[in-house]
């Protein structure tokens, strides 16, 4: 796989240029990490790529024994972000002519799924319908994670799991978020290409891009190089965080198993929104938007989160024991933010974390609105289980 050229729209246009957007707010910007810090998280950093200009800003600690910094050099567990990349991997395959988004899965996978009406826009789109799995697997935050942190899952254990539940809407109904989806993905890929998900993350997206950060390393443990580590925060008020840095990520694998850093999200999501990663008919098919709650839509493998200013932004979410990632651009992807915080299962720290978005892409306008006005509960791992 090779970038694609530049695509036209991204050069320079000779007509009048549009209104530009607010200008950053970095001081905003650190100002929610200290923030997340102050509510738990261990630490909280991120990576504002704009136009060229980059801001590298970071509070608190990787690693609670040692107590050394957090970095922007850090690699780290980015859960759903992944999604993004298996979705982009099968548009180039649909590129390729090798896959339609509308035919059923089962054209593909035959006999995977109870119901041919499923098709593979369905699973990219979250509307298939496949009950989410990590819903029961999760629904006791610490002991759900032990009981699974060592484990190898193949993809149609996972899939099993998914089809012993109901499903929770016809196929092309409304949008409900499911991890089964992307495991689904996931066979898809290793069908059509006959190489492991690994293999085609690297040989279509990372070797291209040049992305040094980014891995794929299950079923090892380990975070290989520089890293922060992660930590899980105990559904039990004033327990002990548990630090959950070594996991295989099985229960995630295509849907959230990827490593990589806050350079390396800012550069893959531009790239993918400036039309070097796919076509433009496939881009246009990523960003054909359902409604997903409140201010977000979805698309194929792609959300949009609309913001108080007005400006909309692109990417992705994540969340994994231990780990929420936020990753998102512009429409015109030369305005770029990835964010972390080394904890999870705080639905307060998400919803702080979310508020990096608005000090990137609205300014100093909104950035020092109240911080504590609710967005959302993070609904990338275990989705149908309500957190405090």
């Amino acid at each position: 796989m090779s970038l694609l050229p530049l695509p036209a729209h991204a050069a320079p246009h000779p007509a009048a240029p549009a209104a530009a957007p607010p200008k950053p707010d970095p001081t905003g910007l650190k100002g929610v990490l200290r923030a997340a810090v102050s509510q738990g998280a261990p630490g909280a950093m991120a990576r504002l790529d704009d136009h060229g200009t980059l801001y590298h800003l970071t509070v608190g600690t990787s690693d609670r024994r040692t107590k050394k910094a957090i970095s922007n050099a850090d690699r780290f567990r980015i859960g759903s972000v992944t999604k993004t990349f298996s979705a982009v991997v099968l548009l180039q395959l649909v590129d390729e002519g090798r896959l339609a988004l509308d035919a059923p899965v089962n054209r593909y996978l035959p006999g995977l799924l109870p119901d041919s009406r499923i098709t593979v826009r369905h699973v990219l789109s979250h509307r298939s319908g496949l009950y989410d799995y990590s819903n029961e697997m999760f629904a006791r935050s610490v002991s759900g994670f032990e009981a699974v942190r060592t484990k190898v899952f193949t993809y149609r254990q996972l899939v099993a799991r998914s089809l012993s539940r109901p499903r929770t809407t016809a196929p092309g109904g409304a949008y409900s978020y499911s991890n089964t989806n992307f495991v689904v993905a996931g066979l898809l890929i290793e069908k059509l290409t006959g190489h492991s998900v690994g293999t085609e993350y690297r040989r279509r997206i990372i070797d291209p891009l040049k992305l040094r950060d980014t891995f794929y390393v299950h079923p090892d443990t380990a975070i290989p190089g520089r890293h922060t580590r992660g930590y899980l925060t105990p559904g039990t008020p004033g327990a002990a965080l548990v630090d959950a840095t070594k996991q295989t990520t099985s229960w995630a694998q295509s849907a959230g198993a990827l490593i990589s850093s806050t350079k390396d999200l800012d550069v893959f999501l531009s790239a993918l929104l400036r039309g070097r990663l796919t076509s433009a008919d496939a881009l246009a098919q990523m960003t054909r938007w359902v409604p997903a709650g409140g201010t977000q839509s979805y698309g194929l493998g792609l959300r949009r989160r609309d913001l108080s200013c007005g400006v909309s932004v692109y990417g992705h979410t994540g969340a994994v024991q231990g780990y929420y990632t936020y990753a998102f651009t512009s429409k015109d992807g030369k305005r770029s933010l990835a964010a972390l915080a080394n904890a999870s299962n705080s639905t307060t720290v998400h919803n702080t974390m979310l508020r990096t978005l608005e000090s990137a892409f609205c300014g100093k306008s909104t950035s020092t609105r109240e911080l504590k006005t609710p967005y959302e509960r993070s609904e990338d791992v275990a989705p149908g289980v309500v957190r405090d």
